[in-house]
């Protein structure tokens, strides 16, 4: 074990591992097939870097998750670490030029997006590469139970017969029984091996407020309630109108979707991080990969689709330890939408095969051709050419994708890429008779390392405020360079992908499978009734409840949920009870009483008074006769 310490220790400069980190680790060391189970913010990551650093060869990370590939890409590199990847809009020079990297560069890991696994040129590649550990992240995705199946995941066990003799980590955060034992079946493990900690949170407390006027119980819980928040909304409109809102109420706040440009995103996810932005309003494109651990409230403004989602997003509150608050706001007109969602995201499979078919026209692809032809793609546009019905048309193609036929990727940033494609001598003995142009390109080359070897990422506006220039004036000097073929530039980019992973097909000869559609929409619709249950039962403890749905069993209740602090205040001392239960049997003693007669005769709250009548009826010393309440004999009962 002190090897591991030793690489955390100069690598993380942590002294030691958290709660499962060590035994996956240990797992892994000794070549076994290993599924670790770790909630959100538990250091996943750690479990397959450090290992892979005491090993010879490099690591496969596979992970469908773009925007958090790059964040680690780019913190191994700020480790001394050599780190690549490969993910889709990238072009097929890069790819070669990465995967050569990987062959002959000591490179230690290299992350990949799951739909490059079926691809020719990354599979002939990948025998020249010494691959000594396969790390498989969000690992629920390969399994049809999942809350997000990916058929591109299901490359991966093809994958290992490549790599014989390669252990696997699988990770995730959320996973049911069932999806547990998929997940391990379907990477062929050797024998089962899964590596769990419990899901329940001390510090964080699950509560649901019923409100038809959601947006006064925000601003009333945002005041009560200090510190960092994130606010989930359902649309990205909506974001930008709660964010404006509060804004007008005096709080410091902003909003985020994966609309907007990736520098907006960055400078507002900056502003966050470091408090100076106390609430961010967001869809569910916010969180992933970010490790703030002081934020104290999580709320959602509008149900997410499974309990997997809302567990997931509602555990990025106090990953510090400190008491923190996970809140639903549920108005009586939400458990309708949530149930409306259900037709959006399965449209009739007519409509599905129509939108597949105008997909292939849209791109002037005849049956039979368009195999792995990878295009930039446009919903809004493709929508308008054929006037179809945006969400639906969105979710059409998903459930394509998961029939097999393409794959759409979201929007992806791109940022913007650099390389030198001169030597150093040839481009320091460049004059350009421009001073402001050679500042620029000598900020660059202090800014960035390795642009004389490959593509690097690069952001202007960092350059042009080091070379007190402008952004516009960064991108004219680089694109001219590009023209003479002095740099290689890549301007940034928010491009979505279509990829046909099949030959276009006539759609009569198109088949949606019971598991494709009808098994998913099943499934779909007991997530939803899943997620309403939890957020309309009140007599059940929250934590408790969730833990269930995972399998995972809590036996006292939490005491900090909203449910638990609603039976404490109804809880009776047991002098308050022995005065209720006095008071009932003289009323019931006088004479036979309804419960509702009784319960409008007594001082006590209803909740009280119900809790005597019960235990008096569990005793025997009342009964119910003909809807009356009746006392039962003293030396009968009474002991």
């Amino acid at each position: 074990m002190d090897k591991f310490l030793n690489v955390l220790k100069e690598y993380w400069n942590y002294e030691a591992f958290r709660p499962l980190q060590s035994d996956i680790i240990l797992s892994i060391a000794g070549g076994k097939d290993t599924l670790g189970l770790m909630p959100t913010g538990g250091g996943k990551s750690i479990t397959f870097q450090v290992p892979t650093m005491t090993m010879d060869g490099t690591c496969l990370v596979i992970t469908p998750l773009i925007a958090l590939m790059r964040d680690q890409v780019d913190n191994l590199k700020t480790r001394g670490i050599k780190a690549a990847m490969i993910c889709t809009g990238m072009s097929r020079q890069e790819i070669i030029t990465t995967l050569d990297n990987c062959a002959f560069g000591n490179v230690k890991f290299l992350y990949v997006s799951p739909e490059r696994l079926s691809s020719e040129l990354f599979l002939k590649r990948l025998s020249s590469i010494n691959i000594c550990l396969i790390a498989v992240d969000e690992a629920h995705c390969i399994s049809q139970w999942g809350y997000d199946f990916r058929p591109s995941y299901l490359k991966i066990a093809e994958i290992r017969q490549h790599l014989p003799g390669v252990p696997v980590l699988a990770l995730t955060a959320t996973a049911t029984p069932e999806v547990i034992r998929d997940i391990q079946s379907q990477l062929n493990f050797d024998e089962p091996n899964c590596f769990s900690q419990s899901f329940a949170r001390q510090n964080l407390a699950y509560i649901v407020r019923k409100a038809d006027d959601k947006l006064s119980l925000l601003i009333k819980i945002l005041t009560n309630v200090p510190g960092c928040a994130i606010v989930y909304v359902r649309d990205r409109k909506k974001t930008k109108e709660v964010a404006e809102f509060l804004i007008n109420n005096g709080f410091s706040a902003n909003f985020f979707h994966a609309g907007l440009p990736q520098h907006v995103k960055n400078e507002r996810q900056a502003a966050w991080k470091s408090n100076q932005c106390r609430v961010i309003v967001c869809t569910n494109a916010f969180g992933m990969g970010i490790d703030k651990p002081d934020v104290r409230l999580v709320i959602h403004l509008d149900l997410p689709d499974s309990p997997e989602a809302y567990f997931q997003e509602a555990g990025r509150a106090g990953r510090d330890g400190k008491k923190a608050y996970a809140t639903i706001i549920y108005s009586k007109n939400d458990g309708a939408k949530l149930k409306r969602r259900i037709s959006d995201s399965f449209p009739d499979k007519q409509r599905v095969l129509d939108t597949y078919n105008s997909l292939g026209n849209f791109y002037q692809l005849a049956v039979g051709s368009g195999f792995e032809a990878v295009f930039p793609f446009d919903l809004q546009e493709f929508c308008k050419a054929y006037k179809l019905p945006l969400n639906m048309s969105y979710n059409a193609l998903k459930i394509m994708e998961q029939a097999g036929y393409i794959t759409l990727s979201d929007a992806l940033d791109n940022p913007s890429r650099l390389m030198i494609t001169v030597n150093k001598d040839e481009l320091y003995s460049l004059r350009h008779g421009n001073p402001e142009w050679d500042n620029i390109i000598q900020v660059t080359l202090r800014s960035y390392t390795g642009l004389f070897a490959d593509h690097v990422y690069i952001n202007e506006d960092l350059i042009a405020q080091r070379a007190e220039s402008t952004r516009e004036t960064v991108y004219n000097v680089f694109s001219q360079l590009s023209k003479t073929h002095i740099f290689n530039y890549i301007p940034a980019k928010k491009t979505p992908f279509i990829t046909f992973t099949s030959s276009r097909e006539d759609i009569k000869h198109v088949k949606l499978s019971k598991d494709v559609y009808e098994t998913r929409k099943e499934r779909f619709e007991k997530r939803i009734e899943a997620m309403q249950g939890y957020a309309e039962e009140n007599s059940i403890c929250r934590s408790q409840q969730l833990l269930a749905y995972f399998g995972q069993k809590q036996e006292t209740a939490c005491g900090v949920c909203d449910v638990c602090i609603a039976k404490k205040k109804n809880s009776l001392s047991t002098e308050e009870f022995d005065i209720i239960v006095s008071r009932i049997k003289t009323i019931i003693s006088a004479k036979p009483v309804s419960s509702n007669e009784l319960l409008r005769t007594m001082k006590t709250s209803e909740d009280k008074t119900k809790q005597a009548l019960r235990f008096l009826l569990d005793k025997n010393i009342i009964s119910i006769d003909q809807n009356q309440l009746i006392h039962i004999s003293k030396n009968q009962t009474d002991d």
